[in-house]
């Protein structure tokens, strides 16, 4: 399975509104932990924490145990997935926010249902 660095923490300053601001670098291993294939979020980069919609925010908090992998998302997604090393399509972007979120022990239902709202409606940010 793959990981975060960093002890899955993201360290971030916040800022006004719904955004945080990255304070150091967070890295991502793609697919399992020894991975080669390493998504680096860069420092100052800015993030809105999951992307949820008012009326569901009870359940679905904007920062949560899934933050760190909404920042990568984000991230990708704001980069239309091309990225420095490699470019992946939006699928992919939100194969690795799933995968992330597994990585998180966020519980199964919520990783679902969170998965299935980027792919029903990512296209809006991508």
């Amino acid at each position: 399975m793959a990981r975060i660095l960093d002890d899955l923490k993201l360290i971030a300053e916040k800022l006004d509104g719904d955004k945080w601001k990255l304070v150091k670098p967070l890295y991502y291993h793609v697919g399992s932990p020894d991975s080669k294939e390493i998504i680096t979020v860069p420092k100052d980069f800015i993030t809105d924490g999951a992307s949820t919609p008012f009326g569901v925010r009870n359940l679905f908090p904007k920062d949560g145990t899934y933050t760190p992998i909404s920042a990568i998302h984000d991230y990708m997604y704001s980069l239309k997935g091309v990225l420095p090393k490699k470019t992946y399509t939006r699928k992919e972007c939100d194969q690795i926010f799933l995968e992330g979120m597994q990585v998180l022990n966020v519980p199964w239902w919520k990783r679902r249902i969170m998965y299935m709202a980027v792919r029903l409606a990512g296209w809006v940010k991508w």
